[in-house]
């Protein structure tokens, strides 16, 4: 049974609490400071001043709170150790926050992200879509905790999310398992019960998807879109500001295709809006209709693709994209076989 509203006497959704609410803040006001400037990874991805920041501010608060749990996150000291001008810029953003930022403390604090996914364990993706935050536009801070491969409690910090375009100052989003999601403006403690939508048609459903052509296998989602008779245009978004969407309504389904058939998803770009959606009512698997599974350690390896929806709608959409060429070859996916549930 849901509850109202967030039990923040909890010490772990209040450190999730006040953490997302002070790093989306910060990393908010370093895009509007920043927002053009990213170094490069050995991947090519971009990293940005705020990525570092915020894995900081979190390994910080870790340390002191649980020095005993593993942080598994998305970035690592390797830009920084030579790069004096940005190690400074993160120092200037994060002394108004952390009085002891010193160079030393914060490339210490950001390092405690290599831990290890066993166990009970923490994983959080900093900037969530720093393609878009580059852009100026949609990105999250995405913080979940993990306990033997099932996520427990989750929080996504959106600083560029609202209901309507024409209010601003972001939204924070909580779901603890079992016992529901909420959701509130950045900047207050007031939260209501987030549900996802009622619709039952697939032709009518509002279909997200991620704004980057790379993270999505185009043709397979063409003929998707083709196969259910959806009427409306995919709404576009970065990051799992998509599943903040979704859980508050303002959309049926987030599909993500399998864009290479050796590409696994990492754990923090999933983690936290998986439960967000579940504890809102919806459900969400990979692309074949499998639970997703967070124990194989820093992707899932067992999982291809993923797709959440308001869970009315789930099913028919998996047999639309199998029918369409989702299945894995050697496969024993059968028809009508259903991945985990949430609340209908």
């Amino acid at each position: 049974m849901s509850s109202p509203s967030p039990d923040l006497r909890n010490p772990r959704l209040n450190l999730i609490f006040d953490t997302l609410s002070t790093a989306s803040e910060m990393a908010r006001n370093i895009q509007v400071a920043t927002t053009s400037e990213a170094l490069q990874k050995s991947d090519r991805s971009p990293v940005t001043v705020a990525d570092f920041s915020v894995q900081a501010l979190l390994g910080r608060r870790l340390m002191e709170h649980y020095p005993d749990e593993s942080l598994v996150a998305e970035e690592s000291t390797q830009q920084l150790r030579d790069n004096s001008r940005v190690l400074h810029q993160i120092r200037a953003f994060l002394e108004p926050v952390i009085g002891d930022a010193t160079i030393e403390n914060i490339l210490h604090w950001i390092d405690h992200g290599g831990g290890d996914p066993a166990g009970g364990f923490w994983t959080l993706d900093p900037v969530d879509g720093t393609k878009g935050y580059l852009r100026g536009e949609q990105f999250a801070v995405a913080l979940a905790w993990i306990v033997d491969g099932e996520v427990q409690m989750a929080g996504l910090g959106c600083p560029r999310l609202s209901p309507t375009e024409d209010e601003a100052g972001g939204m924070i989003y909580l779901a603890m398992r079992g016992q529901g999601c909420w959701c509130g403006q950045l900047g207050s403690n007031n939260f209501e019960a987030c549900r996802v939508s009622d619709c039952r048609s697939l032709k009518e459903a509002r279909i997200l998807r991620s704004v980057e052509k790379a993270h999505i296998n185009l043709d397979l989602f063409s003929r998707l879109l083709q196969r259910i008779g959806s009427e409306g245009t995919p709404i576009e978004m970065d990051s799992q500001a998509k599943y903040a969407a979704l859980a508050s309504g303002w959309g049926e389904a987030v599909v993500r295709l399998q864009s290479r058939p050796d590409y696994r998803e990492k754990i923090w770009d999933q983690a936290a809006g998986s439960l967000i959606v579940e504890e809102a009512g919806g459900r969400v698997t990979d692309q074949l209709g499998r639970p997703l599974d967070f124990s194989q350690g820093k992707r899932l390896e067992r999982n291809r693709g993923v797709v959440a929806t308001n869970g009315r709608l789930h099913d028919e959409l998996i047999e639309g994209l199998l029918e369409k060429g989702a299945r894995e070859p050697g496969s024993n996916r059968v028809k009508g076989s259903r991945g985990a549930r949430g609340r209908d």
